[in-house]
């Protein structure tokens, strides 16, 4: 299987999404607030670094079904949350990565 394989299938629609282009000041509960209407949420948090605690710029939400995920995909792509313009594209899913 070559790259672009992989990459079609890692875009596949699922419950879980990725949001990019975050504000700093963006919090979990922004990301609730923001999308909230468009299902029941499983989960919506900010990824952090872990020494400093600050905001990496991006964030999962993870919804019950994949047609919640979608509804809010095709919603809030290019909406803004904290000031900024963000992204929205389904998560890929996670590949372990081996100790450097």
């Amino acid at each position: 299987m070559d790259r672009r394989e992989d990459d079609q299938e890692a875009a596949a629609p699922n419950p879980k999404l990725f949001v990019g282009g975050l504000a700093w000041e963006a919090t979990d509960e922004d990301l609730n607030a923001a999308f909230a209407p468009f299902g029941e949420l499983v989960s919506a948090n900010v990824v952090r670094y872990s020494d400093t605690g600050r905001s990496k710029g991006f964030a999962f939400v993870e919804y019950k079904t994949v047609e919640e995920s979608t509804k809010a995909k095709d919603e809030m792509n290019g909406k803004e949350i904290a000031g900024r313009t963000i992204s929205i594209d389904f998560a890929r899913p996670r590949v372990e990565r081996s100790d450097r």
